[in-house]
């Protein structure tokens, strides 16, 4: 396809003057304390591995069977086809299970890397991605600091893929899927502040059965997924090292003083990215 090199260029021209203006005209990581989100409080002390979540979860979407199991040793990730996965752990207290999937963070770094803001934190907490604006830069893969957005590179017509949180069932008022089919109640949705409340009365109850450490509530600024667990949580595989505050913010300054040339790239992908959809509407229009 033909880019119009006049919207090209003006496209180019406009991104390339805010950032050369500096922090002034750059947009800054929107800030979400006061939102009420919503989202789900995992037990692994609840959990069986039965992959009903799994299950659920690839029916809901249309994506092929698990056709795995959790084994201790075994540490199965989230791809292309899968959404969310169940592991098995060897721990101090013997096997404890740790369910996968995208965290739903407070203040996305996806988001925040998304020069085409198809990456989306919608106000009730989940995080999608929209490909009628993806670009197909996989900024997002990159800036997440759990690694869950993937890339369909098999496909003729590549999407970014993890978990919505059922966004299209939580719009009409259904829970999640691996909420809703979960057989031993290890999955709470609600909002975000009443599942902290929940978490933390249940480690105050039963202080011997839990660690006390809710993960996701700090954890890279809070999280929409939020863990209780029997042992600490590294243990479990999770990464207990990631900083407080979420990585948009730690990353504004850097991004306000980096060298244009540093982000010319990016700058450049984006003026294709714009030219090529308003020539696309133009050939459209015409048809």
């Amino acid at each position: 396809m033909r880019i119009d090199r006049r919207n090209f260029f003006r496209v180019l021209g406009v991104t390339g003057t805010s950032l050369a203006l500096g922090k002034e005209t750059i947009a800054k990581p929107e800030k979400h304390e006061d939102i009420e989100f919503y989202g789900v409080l995992y037990d692994s002390t609840r959990c069986v591995g039965c992959q009903s979540c799994e299950y659920a979860c690839a029916e809901t979407h249309g994506l092929p069977e698990p056709e795995d199991y959790p084994e201790v040793g075994v540490i199965r990730k989230t791809d292309e086809n899968r959404r969310t996965v169940v592991n098995a752990y060897e721990t101090s207290k013997g096997e404890v299970y740790a369910k996968r999937q995208c965290m739903h963070c407070n203040q996305p770094a996806c988001t925040a890397a998304c020069l085409t803001k198809a990456m989306k934190k919608n106000p009730e907490g989940a995080v999608t991605w929209d490909g009628d604006k993806c670009m197909g830069c996989r900024y997002c893969m990159v800036s997440c600091p759990f690694d869950i957005p993937k890339f369909e590179y098999h496909s003729s017509n590549p999407r970014i893929t993890k978990c919505t949180m059922c966004f299209e069932r939580l719009k009409e008022g259904q829970l999640p899927a691996c909420v809703e089919n979960c057989p031993a109640e290890a999955l709470v949705y609600g909002k975000r502040r009443d599942l902290i409340k929940e978490a933390r009365k249940r480690i105050n109850e039963n202080p011997d059965l839990y660690v006390d450490h809710i993960y996701g509530e700090h954890e890279a600024g809070g999280t929409g997924f939020l863990y209780l667990s029997p042992v600490p949580f590294e243990e479990l595989g999770f990464n207990t090292k990631l900083q407080k505050k979420s990585y948009p913010e730690l990353s504004k300054g850097f991004l306000y003083s980096v060298p244009t040339i540093f982000v010319l790239w990016p700058v450049m992908l984006l003026g294709i990215h714009e030219a090529t959809k308003d020539n696309n509407e133009k050939t459209d229009d015409h048809e």
